[in-house]
């Protein structure tokens, strides 16, 4: 059987879970809503803030606003993807990035906090 990468990393993400936490661990989280009903994002976002709720750091690399509202603190990269990003454009908790008219990310996060509140 082969595993997309998306797969993979949820069953690599479900065996760390189902240890006992020490409250010590950094977790690093590249795009882990790809591929995910909404039902599965909103438990996923539930298992990242028990992490947190122990003592743990959870880092995640992500485009969904759905977790990117919920951030403690946000680094926003850019201003564009690959050769024309890598600095770092806004950086902050959701509600203080919104102000750099510089961020997609703000842009996009404000307009999604307009509509979803």
């Amino acid at each position: 059987v082969t595993l997309s990468g998306g797969e993979a990393q949820r069953v690599k993400l479900s065996a760390e879970l189902g240890k006992t936490s020490t409250g010590h661990t950094l977790y690093i989280l590249d795009e882990p809503t790809t591929g995910l009903h909404f039902a599965d994002i909103h438990n996923l976002l539930n298992v990242l803030q028990r992490l947190c709720d122990l003592g743990n750091t959870v880092i995640v690399i992500e485009h969904n606003l759905d977790v990117i509202k919920l951030a403690d603190y946000i680094i926003d990269l850019g201003p564009e993807g690959g050769q024309a990003g890598g600095q770092i454009i806004a950086a902050g908790s959701p509600e203080e990035i919104l102000s750099v008219k510089e961020s997609y990310t703000a842009k996009y996060l404000k307009d999604y906090l307009t509509v979803n509140k």
